[in-house]
């Protein structure tokens, strides 16, 4: 069985308020080109098909064209879409009738009393367990070996067995992702891959953008990463994965396939941090003719100038290049008591994190078990938003 691995779209992403359809739109392209050359039996798209719960008509119109570009390169191909923590898993199913007709199966939510709404059979090729992103405290233990178990029982002619997850798996690298730890990425709390079951011949992982395998021993444990970089600290290539597997039992090869972005994400330094008359002078030496989205990272004793901002934004009004952010780092402390956040900071800033220091300036303490509380309640917030 032959599969093209993707996830985290994020389609109707904007950057610092640019609209990124131009760039979406040559990814799908790419992606369209890639089946057409490839052939593979099966696409897996798993989750964070868009950026936002309530992706407005265009955005939903890239999907809709891409999914039949799609379809019409390889009709025989198996499509199979699930739902992200960044998607309405309810809204994901609406068309799920319609969809069937270009073999796509949306699944949205989990359905933990009908198995085999999970379960994609393709014919003569294998089976898919399709699982979309379910906050931990609703998956049932034993959930995913059930699904495994379920399969096995149908698998009489050992076929390869594949199963998608969009979750945070411990030990994973999750470089690009802002105040991410071990214990929680992106919102979503870590699971031990011990609690994903036995059985699969691949997991096809979705929600780390960075590209690569998670620890297994058997080199099957994979995240795509997603095609297109999200942020500025996403600096590694950008892929989705060809994966073969030749039989139930085997291991399979993975081959990453880069996609070329039109407008690539570019900070100024590198890897360093300027002075402010430092990094306009990189942003004035820029290339005029090299469209992409720039960030400054800049180094500085208390606070930027009032005028900062558009002075950056001056110096590109000539340039194919959209000025974005500075990235501004303090050299020293400032002399307070209390911690100071400019409206960047503040903005850049996780919720827990504002909330951690809010504590600690007016002196209380924030143990772990309020930490888990306010985690909680926030993963409800964002559960309803994606109703």
């Amino acid at each position: 069985m032959k599969i093209l691995h993707t996830s985290d779209w994020h389609l109707g992403h904007t950057l610092y308020g640019y609209d990124r359809t131009e760039e979406q739109t040559a990814m799908l392209n790419q992606i369209v080109d890639i089946v057409r050359e490839n052939k593979p039996d099966v696409f897996l798209l798993c989750g964070d098909v868009y950026h936002t719960p309530q992706p407005s008509a265009a955005v939903q119109t890239l999907l809709a064209d891409a999914m039949v570009k799609i379809h019409e390169v390889h009709p025989q191909m198996t499509i199979v879409m699930t739902a992200g923590n960044h998607d309405s898993g309810s809204k994901h199913e609406i068309f799920r009738t319609p969809w069937r007709a270009l073999n796509v199966f949306a699944i949205g939510q989990m359905e933990k009393d009908h198995l085999d709404e999970h379960i994609v059979a393709v014919p003569g090729k294998g089976y898919v367990i399709a699982v979309p992103y379910t906050h931990a405290r609703s998956i049932p233990d034993g959930f995913f070996q059930q699904l495994l178990d379920k399969v096995a029982e149908l698998n009489s002619e050992n076929l390869p067995v594949v199963m998608t997850a969009h979750t945070t798996v411990r030990g994973c690298d999750f470089t690009g992702h802002d105040h991410a730890t071990e214990l929680t990425v992106g919102g979503i709390d870590a699971l031990e891959l011990e609690q994903l079951g036995v059985g699969y011949d691949y997991l096809a992982l979705g929600h780390i953008h960075h590209e690569q395998f998670v620890h297994s021993g058997k080199h099957n444990v994979r995240y795509c990463g997603t095609p297109l970089a999200v942020s500025f600290d996403e600096t590694y290539p950008h892929s989705i994965s060809m994966v073969k597997i030749e039989k139930h039992g085997a291991q399979p090869t993975v081959t990453a396939i880069e996609i070329n972005n039109p407008h690539p994400l570019v900070t100024l330094p590198t890897n360093d941090f300027a002075t402010w008359e430092e990094a306009k002078e990189r942003l004035r030496d820029y290339p005029d003719d090299i469209p992409s989205y720039i960030r400054l990272n800049v180094a500085i004793d208390d606070f930027l100038p009032a005028e900062a901002f558009m002075d950056a934004v001056a110096l590109t009004q000539n340039k194919q290049c959209r000025f974005c952010s500075i990235n501004a780092r303090r050299n020293t402390t400032r002399q307070s008591d209390a911690t100071t956040l400019s409206v960047q900071e503040f903005q850049s800033e996780e919720p827990i994190e504002i909330v951690k220091k809010y504590f600690g300036d007016s002196g209380f303490g924030f143990d772990d078990e309020l930490e888990a509380i306010f985690n909680e309640a926030l993963a409800m917030v964002k559960e309803e938003e994606r109703k």
